[in-house]
């Protein structure tokens, strides 16, 4: 267990609240870094605090290449910006798209589509539909809480760069037993039978799909919505976007925009990213399934995002529409779009090393795994493991943590590997869970980036939907663990529950607050959705 003991709680938690009350999160995050550092040496601690800010940048080659990734998609988004390409969706969406519930619903079917990473999710989605977002005036925090909530749960669902990492740490956790190697099951069969317990992301999806179709909200997000739908705000007035490409970037030089100048580049991005994926996977000799859980994804998304932009440089040229000198201006200002989200990412991670430094996960874990009964246990899992990325702002940091720790501890109490499928669904859910209500979290700051949105706002928002869902995956876990009733069934009890609660608490909140709970901006959308 830490040696820091209780200590090691503090600098995650104070970026935490830092951030929520002054939203400040650059400002709370490195606070956060500077107290580890301090608790650590004892002393003033800046030395220590650019040390870990220093290796979240250098001593790890998967974070060097999140930030190669993001920055090529800034330059991706700058070049099919003054394309045209974002006006020419924006124009053929409206066209089409002319309601609030049908830009929500191609937002959420979009992002269960791209289920092979989280990161490309959030960028393609954010990015496809924030101008037709912004024009039915939906809020710019209902628009990240869509994407946010779809893509990290649905990447835990399919064949995607998250079951990838999550098998090795699989087979990590089996090493810790007693089993000979011959009793150990292939971690993807424990992946497979994982997925009806992963309850709290089928949930969120579930949940999301409720919120868009019934096109009611509750809490702080039903505030958002009611600002967007009277006054045309799409963020709150001192609202700090985490990106801004119209403000940035002036308006295209483009009479005609094309659709192709936007779909092109996208289409590049999924192939490449996908191909790139099956190729480093692949081995004389594999099959499909090594080949796509052996594929290195961080590389891929490298790979996909070049060849993007290669394509935004070729359509500039043949187009007539940018020379070489101007593609790398935009390239150049790409860059900047992403400057405010890769500090924070790179803080998030510094939060990160100071958490494994002083041992913030292994305290956590240790304490809850010291009296379980197999009722619980799941349960205790996903509390346990949300706490843990909540707190380190990393979903895979606290699956890294988490699972080694707790298939053994499932297999030492029940000796079945149901149960160990069961908690490795519970480390899912748990993670997500902490990624959503963390504003120190890699895939909440890129929801919030690829939507415009304000980070806090976005996490304040967020924050209901994921609580009530969180509460419902519980109830229903333990359910299960008294009673051993079908999880799919559970499931479907799970998704009756979220929408009766999201009829009962908008209605109330609304009244409440003396609003309607459908807001009905006006001039905008159709009276089909009433």
């Amino acid at each position: 267990m830490s040696e820091f003991g209780a200590l090691s709680l503090v600098p995650p938690l104070l970026a935490i609240v830092l951030a929520v009350v002054t939203r400040k999160a650059v400002l709370s995050l490195f606070l956060g870094v500077w107290a580890g550092g301090v608790i650590a040496t004892g002393s003033l601690g800046l030395g220590q605090t650019f040390t870990w800010i220093a290796a979240a940048i250098g001593d790890s080659t998967f974070h060097a290449q999140v930030m190669i990734f993001i920055l090529l998609l800034g330059s991706a988004v700058a070049m099919v910006w003054r394309l045209g390409g974002s006006y020419a969706i924006r124009n053929w969406s409206m066209e089409h798209l002319d309601t609030q519930r049908k830009a929500g619903l191609a937002a959420w079917v979009l992002g269960i589509v791209m289920f092979f990473d989280d990161y490309a999710n959030t960028a393609i989605v954010g990015s496809s539909v924030k101008d037709l977002s912004d024009h039915l005036r939906i809020s710019r925090e209902k628009l990240s809480y869509i994407v946010d909530s779809t893509a990290a749960p649905v990447s835990t669902l399919g064949i995607s760069s998250w079951v990838a990492f999550q098998l090795s740490m699989i087979e990590s956790g089996y090493e810790a037993t007693d089993l000979a190697a011959a009793e150990v099951p292939n971690a993807f069969e424990i992946f497979l039978q994982s997925i009806p317990y992963n309850m709290y992301a089928i949930l969120a999806i579930a949940m999301v799909g409720i919120v868009v179709l019934t096109r009611r909200d509750f809490g702080e997000m039903l505030t958002a919505e009611h600002r967007a739908s009277t006054t045309g705000r799409v963020s709150r007035e001192d609202a700090r976007p985490m990106q801004d490409v119209q403000a940035e970037l002036g308006e295209p030089a483009v009479e005609n925009p094309r659709l192709r100048s936007f779909f092109l580049p996208i289409g590049v991005l999924v192939v490449v990213t996908i191909g790139s994926a099956l190729y480093t996977g692949y081995a004389p000799g594999t099959s499909v399934r090594e080949m796509i859980t052996g594929g290195d994804y961080a590389m891929a998304l490298i790979f996909g995002s070049f060849a993007m932009v290669l394509s935004t440089y070729v359509l500039g040229y043949l187009d007539g529409v940018l020379s070489v000198s101007d593609s790398v201006d935009a390239t150049i200002d790409g860059f900047g779009l992403m400057l405010t989200a890769v500090t924070i990412l790179v803080l998030a991670w510094s939060i990160g090393n100071v958490a494994n430094d002083l041992g913030t996960g292994e305290y956590v874990a240790g304490i809850a795994t010291q009296t379980l009964s197999p009722a619980v246990l799941p349960v205790v899992v996903l509390l346990v493991t949300g706490f843990v990325a909540f707190s380190m702002g990393t979903a895979w940091g606290a699956m890294s943590i988490m699972t080694p720790i707790a298939v053994p501890v499932a297999w030492e109490l029940t000796a079945t590997h149901t149960m160990v499928a069961v908690v490795v669904a519970m480390v899912f859910s748990g993670s997500i869970f902490g990624d959503h209500t963390s504003p120190i979290s890699d895939t909440t700051v890129l929801s919030a980036t690829f939507t415009g949105a304000d980070l806090v706002d976005h996490v304040r928002t967020q924050l209901y939907y994921a609580v009530t869902v969180v509460l419902i995956a519980i109830g229903l876990m333990l359910v299960w663990g008294f009673t051993g009733i079908s999880p799919w069934l559970l499931l479907v009890v799970g998704v009756l529950v979220l929408v009766a609660l999201v009829y009962g608490l908008s209605a109330l909140d609304a009244s409440r607050r003396d609003i309607d709970p459908v807001q009905r901006p006006e001039g905008v959308g159709s009276a089909s959705e009433d």
